[in-house]
C-alpha cells in the first residue's frame, strides 16, 4: 500500500475511536445521569471537528507541499457526515422518539435547532456527490462550486453550537476561532488569485535578471 492508502486506513480506525468510546461507556454505565445529552454533544463535537479538519486539508497541502493529503480529504469528510447522521439520529430517536410533530415545531421555533438542521441538510448533497463518478458527471467546476457549501455548513454548525450553549461558551468559541482562521486564509487566497487575474500582462511576467556585459 502507498502512503495515501495507509493514511486512509489509519484515519478510518481513528475516526471510529470516539464511537467506540461512547459504546464502551454505554455498556459500562459511564454516560452519567443524562446519557442522551452526552451522546448528542459528543457526536456534535466530532462532526464539527471533522468538518474543520476537512477544511484545513487544502491550506495544509499548500503550505507543507504534502500533496498526498488531498487523497484523504474525502475519507475525513464522509466521517464528518457519519457523525452528523449519528448526531441527528440521537435527536430524532433518543430525544424525540420520532415525534415528527414535536420535531417540526422544534425546528421552526428554536433557532439553534433550525441552524443545526440546515447544516445537516447541506451535508447530504456533499456526501452523495463525494465519489469520482459524481465529479465526472457534474464536471470539475460545478462539483467544486457545490462543495464550497462545506464552508456554509461549518459556519452554521459553529453558530448552532454557540446558540446551544447557555453558560460556558469556551469550546464553541474555540471552534469559531479555528473556522475564522480557515475562512481568512480562503479569502486571502481568493483575493490573491483575483489580483493576479486583473493584473496587466506586463506585471504577470517574471522580471528578467540583468546579465553582465
Amino acid at each position: 500500500m502507498n502512503r495515501t492508502q495507509i493514511t486512509k486506513v489509519l484515519i478510518f480506525l481513528a475516526a471510529l475511536v470516539p464511537l467506540g468510546r461512547l459504546a464502551w461507556k454505554a455498556f459500562h454505565d459511564g454516560l452519567g445521569a443524562n446519557p442522551i445529552e452526552v451522546i448528542t454533544h459528543s457526536t456534535g463535537d466530532w462532526t464539527l471537528i471533522l468538518i474543520l479538519t476537512t477544511l484545513s486539508i487544502t491550506p495544509l497541502r499548500k503550505l507543507t507541499r504534502q500533496y498526498w493529503l488531498i487523497g484523504v480529504r474525502r475519507t475525513i469528510g464522509l466521517f464528518a457526515f457519519f457523525y452528523g447522521v449519528l448526531h441527528f439520529t440521537t435527536y430524532i430517536w433518543l430525544d424525540k422518539f420520532f415525534d415528527w410533530h414535536e420535531i417540526i415545531k422544534d425546528v421552526a421555533k428554536r433557532p439553534f435547532i433550525t441552524i443545526g438542521f440546515s447544516a445537516f441538510v447541506l451535508l447530504i448533497p456533499l456526501a452523495i456527490t463525494s465519489t469520482a463518478g459524481w465529479i465526472r458527471r457534474m464536471g470539475g467546476k460545478n462539483w467544486q462550486r457545490l462543495h464550497k457549501l462545506i464552508y456554509v455548513t461549518a459556519v452554521l454548525g459553529v453558530i448552532h453550537y454557540i446558540w446551544l450553549v447557555k453558560a460556558d461558551k469556551h469550546k464553541p468559541l474555540q471552534y469559531a476561532f479555528v473556522l475564522g482562521v480557515l475562512l481568512l486564509y480562503r479569502v486571502g487566497t481568493w483575493a490573491l488569485e483575483m489580483r493576479k487575474k486583473t493584473a496587466p500582462p506586463s506585471a504577470r511576467r517574471r522580471p528578467v535578471e540583468a546579465t553582465e556585459a
